[in-house]
């Protein structure tokens, strides 16, 4: 019998574990990230003096998601935006609420961090994704522009 599923802050022993949920999340979107950068995005979650942090959704002692988030200023609000970067369940897990359970979490450690807002982007073709997102968020209908260096 499964248990049921834990929601918390990823802690540096889950390393092994989150890092084929990161390079899966990776492979969805076609990116290829260096191992320099994996190992500095993982260690910004536990250093005090940055904004970043990560969650985990688990059961039975296996990670089946994650979500990485960020603060940051904003020019029409006082307290701090909320980023929701990434967010990735394992393909067999989905459509059981993890991702659901995990963006939820976000919004719990954003308002208990006076952020007014929590916000994130997806591909336009991420069909799967945006049913969730229509379900617990609106779309305001911006469009990303980005010039790569």
């Amino acid at each position: 019998m499964s248990t049921s599923l834990i929601i918390r802050s990823a802690v540096p022993a889950d390393f092994a574990q989150w890092l084929p949920l990161w390079e899966g999340y990776n492979t969805f979107y076609q990116r290829t990230i260096p191992q320099e950068v994996t190992q500095m995005t993982w260690s910004r979650f536990f250093d005090a003096y940055e904004p970043m942090h990560a969650v985990v959704a688990g059961r039975d002692g296996k990670l089946l998601g994650l979500v990485h988030y960020l603060f940051h200023r904003n020019t029409a609000m006082l307290g701090p935006t909320c980023y929701l970067q990434d967010l990735f369940t394992a393909a067999e897990t989905r459509g059981q609420g993890i991702g659901r359970a995990l963006i939820e979490a976000v919004y719990e450690r954003a308002q208990a961090a006076g952020s007014p807002r929590v916000y994130w982007m997806t591909q336009e073709s991420n069909v799967t994704a945006r049913k969730l997102y229509d379900q617990v968020a609106e779309n305001p209908g911006f469009i990303q522009y980005r010039r790569q260096f």
